[in-house]
């Protein structure tokens, strides 16, 4: 119902891209760029300044963004308040999770949760923490679930449970002689780690800082951008890492990957990120009431 070329100028005013535009709304560039004429030319005047491949808004097109703001933010409003008149909870959502959480964690609650509401559509994004958390600034994504601290204060961050780390070799390697071990004994030998801007590797790193002597340093031979990638290389013998006990169920029960706790102990929380908003869609706050229950129920 909402004008489709106000929906579009507010989403390329939003990203301040029009690649960035055309891909969320799921348009070709051309299209984006031919609504946006097309609302220029209904107002006689330019929204965007465009200079050196990049864009601005206008003093005219800084004035439609905020009433778009506001029109959106009423018009969904609206939706919801006419949804809960007449029952029923419907609609699509995107949810953004980084790696770990959406391999092993989001299958069976998303699985359970479109049980419960066959009529509801989730989209899910896949990046690195950082990557979730930028997301959730930039309003590409309705809700972020990520496995790492939440610097941005203006944004809601809700712990949803806690995840275990340990230290992963492969089977017959001199450190199975032990049932535990320090960071410093896994120093001494390969360490395969997640990429920069993954939860894991930030855990990872903090806890070097809080159990280090200031001497200790991670003898990183190889960086890869899943957990799978670095289990394989760890059943290869290419080195030692760590992960969340969560990944492992199947390699333990086949035996390609043996484990040990760490000394001290490695947890992280896993958190909901959303915007601070006055409004929030109902669909949301059904989905944010099923992962807390979820939680709840596997709490390991």
């Amino acid at each position: 119902m909402a004008d489709r070329r106000l929906q579009v100028f507010h989403t390329v005013a939003r990203l301040l891209s029009f690649t960035k535009a055309a891909e969320h709304l799921h348009m070709t560039q051309p299209a984006v760029t031919f609504q946006i004429r097309q609302l220029e030319e209904h107002f006689n005047t330019r929204l965007f300044d465009r200079t050196h491949n990049r864009i601005s808004l206008t003093e005219a097109g800084r004035k439609v963004y905020e009433y778009a703001d506001q029109i959106f933010v009423l018009y969904g409003e609206m939706e919801e308040v006419i949804r809960e008149m007449t029952g029923g909870i419907r609609g699509a959502l995107t949810i953004g999770a980084s790696t770990t959480i959406a391999e092993y964690m989001l299958p069976t609650l998303l699985g359970d949760f479109k049980e419960k509401y066959p009529e509801v559509t989730v989209h899910l994004r896949v990046s690195n923490s950082e990557g979730i958390v930028s997301m959730v600034e930039n309003n590409t994504i309705d809700l972020g679930v990520v496995e790492s601290s939440v610097n941005n204060k203006n944004l809601m961050v809700e712990t949803c449970k806690r995840d275990h780390l340990v230290a992963i070799v492969p089977p017959g390697h001199p450190l199975t002689k032990k049932k535990r071990v320090r960071f410093s004994q896994l120093s001494q030998y390969p360490f395969i780690c997640r990429e920069e801007g993954s939860g894991t590797r930030e855990v990872i790193n903090s806890y070097l800082k809080q159990v280090s002597d200031g001497n200790t340093q991670l003898n990183i031979t190889m960086e890869l951008g899943s957990p799978e990638a670095v289990k394989g290389a760890v059943e290869a013998g290419m080195g030692v890492s760590i992960v969340s006990r969560a990944t492992i169920q199947k390699e333990l029960q086949l035996g390609t990957l043996a484990y040990l706790d760490l000394v001290p102990p490695l947890e992280r929380p896993f958190s909901f990120v959303h915007q601070k908003q006055k409004f929030r869609l109902r669909l949301v706050e059904e989905l944010l009431k099923f992962a807390r229950a979820y939680c709840e129920e596997h709490p390991g």
